[in-house]
């Protein structure tokens, strides 16, 4: 058995793994939770499942290359008690678009950049804004799989200094000695992995 081959992921594969792990956590979130502060100091829990669901819907679009909208999101919050759901359906439609022939083909994207990428950009959000929800709503951790982890570690390296420029990423925050890798992962964005919410 060839011990040293690793497997290497399409991008299709794993928004799927970070899909199951944010589904549960969006149906957690309560009513009475989406005005609390989240470790993104620019969102409340309400701003930050906008935000999520805008990226999740136009990165479909970027899986095709067509162009994205990534102007105010719309308040899908307020628009019914489905949201929960409606995000869930999108996040499906999400992979599946990830997941078709050609998707990590070629650039995509006002900028051009390659499409592989771009998807590390819809997986890292959808792994790393979960984990805000999470803290921000008082939820159990649901981590992150090795190998997202390990695909998001590359693309973090590619982006944090646009990202940075940019106000996408804070700046790195020191990390704690024995930090799991994701916790290594969050730090690098920004994200302080000891995070808690007040009053939750």
């Amino acid at each position: 058995m060839d011990t040293n081959h690793v497997r290497t992921y399409g991008i299709g594969e794993l928004l799927e793994l970070a899909r199951e792990r944010a589904v549960p956590v969006v149906r957690g979130i309560g009513d009475g939770v989406l005005t609390a502060r989240t470790p993104c100091a620019e969102y409340d829990v309400k701003a930050l499942v906008n935000h999520l669901f805008q990226v999740i819907v136009q990165f479909q679009r970027l899986a095709v290359k067509e162009a994205a909208d990534f102007g105010e999101p719309a308040d899908v919050v307020s628009a019914g008690p489905d949201w929960r759901e409606r995000l869930a359906r999108e996040a499906e439609r999400l992979v599946a678009a990830w997941s078709a022939p050609g998707a990590e083909q070629g650039t995509t994207g006002g900028m051009g950049m390659p499409a592989r990428l771009v998807g590390s950009m819809a997986l890292l959000d959808l792994t790393v804004h979960v984990w805000d929800l999470t803290r921000a709503t008082g939820q159990d951790d649901p981590g992150a799989d090795e190998a997202v982890v390990a695909e998001l570690a590359g693309a973090v390296d590619e982006l944090a200094p646009t990202a940075r420029k940019m106000g996408v990423f804070g700046e790195p925050v020191p990390e704690a000695e024995g930090a799991s890798a994701f916790e290594r992962l969050l730090a690098r964005t920004g994200r302080n992995p000891a995070w808690e919410q007040s009053g939750v």
